[in-house]
């Protein structure tokens, strides 16, 4: 690979909204397993055949960075999430299904490389929601630093391993059918039958799942 991952963290904050440190580490979690699995940023052909795979398991900063890093995202289906809660990335190449996983010790990088201020303003201002704007602005500021540091943290700073991934499926393709109620089109697997006729799951008054800051919840 040949790309510089500066370049890659500015193209990641204008996707993700602001530059932290997970972001980072979702770009050199990204890189390291690129490297060993001799992959390259998927591109045309791999964003339509789904043959690199990007498994995240958390859903926050890190997942951003690894979606602009590898390419692998949500809607090219090739971006896949465990609800597990943890920062790791597995990146697979879909038929060999050996694939590379780097794992993140956050106590350990944090006692290594987070200044006491930087956790101090991140509880204040991210967990508390208690920061004033000086506060916001000085987080930012610091955030930022750290976060091109984490870009060149050696790998003896990841927990990285071969493991071997069960199959997961391509996306398949299903037909839309049409809410007998709010009159939308659904996917057919997304639909509920009442008395033979297709409702979407909110006009049903069914429970769905949703993905939020906390995971995978039932909504509805």
């Amino acid at each position: 690979m040949s790309f510089d991952a500066s370049d890659v963290l500015r193209e990641a904050k204008a996707f993700h909204g602001h530059v932290c440190p997970f972001l980072a580490l979702g770009i050199r979690a990204s890189i390291i397993a690129m490297e060993k699995l001799k992959a390259r940023r998927v591109g045309t052909e791999e964003s339509v055949t789904e043959d690199i795979l990007a498994i995240i398991e958390c859903n926050n900063c890190f997942a951003d960075g690894v979606q602009i890093a590898t390419g692998c995202t949500l809607g090219n289906n090739s971006l896949v999430y465990f609800d597990l809660g943890k920062n790791a990335l597995t990146l697979v190449r879909r038929g060999e299904w050996r694939g590379i996983r780097v794992y993140i010790d956050a106590d350990a990088l944090d006692k290594k490389y987070f200044p006491e201020e930087a956790n101090e303003l991140f509880n204040k201002v991210v967990v508390r929601r208690q920061g004033t704007e000086e506060d916001r602005k000085r987080l930012t500021e610091m955030w930022e630093r750290i976060a091109y540091n984490m870009l060149e943290i050696p790998e003896d700073d990841f927990k990285i391993e071969t493991v071997d991934v069960n199959p997961i499926e391509q996306a398949p393709i299903f037909k839309n059918v049409r809410c007998s109620k709010c009159d939308e089109l659904v996917m057919e697997t997304r639909a509920s039958y009442v008395d033979g006729k297709p409702y979407c799951l909110k006009c049903a008054g069914k429970e769905y799942r949703a993905v939020i800051g906390r995971g995978i919840v039932e909504m509805g």
